[in-house]
């Protein structure tokens, strides 16, 4: 899996192409109106209850700006907020605070929006021994903050990249021949390139299961778009050989059934790629 480095390193390439896309050669709104020695303060003011995501990371945001900037935390990242609630203070240079606003917004609101849907989905799961894992359906370069929002809403982390895991998903097993070869040869490279990466392999039928195990040496089996009483039979056949994997048009009235099956993770694109931000604002006071 990625590293803790390479994972702060993603966040600070989100932040410095933010900051590069969003003010360019300078903000000339605040320029323009603003004297450079003003000083101000605003608070991120709650509009929607929710679970409440992204607060370290406008710290982050806010200390790439200005690193003089102060900010008093009230409510910290992973907190239930109602309406009205006030999750910071931000003290510092006004030109600096406006800087920073919008890319401090845009973050927080797509963060708490991920971390509430979540903590919906985890709270769907509670008292079974089912995970609930994102995917690689994130938006395209803020990848980081999306999969650090589901861990905040109390959800785990599927692989980050085409880096950290192997995958081998239809396409890929129909590409190589098969899934006996796809296995044998995904085994086979990564002893050649001397790689300690875990195989998922993504089965279509209970044919398909049979032959992952026959082949060995993978991690967990993806039961893809499989129906109640297949996932049962599939997870009766799977045993202890392997971890287990439900996927594929699980929504919330699905998802505690799904668990039920005695499927180890249940993993969905919708926690990133199907939220609504939470409405949150930048006020000056």
């Amino acid at each position: 899996m990625i590293t803790e480095v390479q994972f702060q390193k993603e966040l600070e390439l989100i932040i410095k192409n933010g900051i590069r896309e969003d003010i360019g050669v300078g903000d000339h709104s605040s320029l323009a109106c603003i004297p450079k020695s003003a000083i101000g303060k605003a608070k991120l003011l709650v509009k929607e209850n929710g679970i409440i995501a992204g607060v370290e990371f406008a710290k982050m945001i806010f200390n790439e700006v200005d690193s003089n900037l102060k900010i008093e935390t009230f409510i910290p990242d992973g907190s239930f907020v109602k309406y009205g609630d006030v999750v910071f203070h931000v003290t510092g240079s006004s030109q600096s605070i406006l800087k920073a606003e919008r890319l401090v917004l845009n973050s927080m609101q797509r963060m708490s929006a991920i971390a509430t849907k979540t903590k919906k989905y985890v709270d769907l799961l509670d008292g079974t021994a089912t995970k609930i894992l994102d995917t690689r359906k994130t938006t395209p370069g803020f990848r980081a903050a999306e999969k650090w929002a589901v861990k905040i809403g109390g959800g785990e982390n599927h692989r980050f990249a085409l880096y950290d895991m192997i995958m081998l998903k239809d396409n890929h097993n129909d590409f190589a021949g098969g899934i006996s070869l796809a296995i044998q040869k995904t085994k086979d490279y990564l002893i050649q390139n001397e790689l300690d990466i875990k195989i998922i392999v993504e089965a279509r039928n209970l044919k398909e299961i049979e032959e992952i195990l026959n082949s060995g040496g993978v991690y967990r089996i993806l039961l893809d778009n499989f129906d109640f009483e297949t996932t049962k039979k599939a997870v009766e056949i799977i045993g202890n050989k392997c971890l287990t994997e439900s996927s594929g048009n699980i929504n919330e009235t699905t998802i505690r059934q799904y668990a039920a099956c005695g499927v180890n993770y249940i993993s969905s694109g919708a926690l990133t790629h199907s939220v609504y931000n939470m409405d949150l604002s930048l006020k000056a006071f």
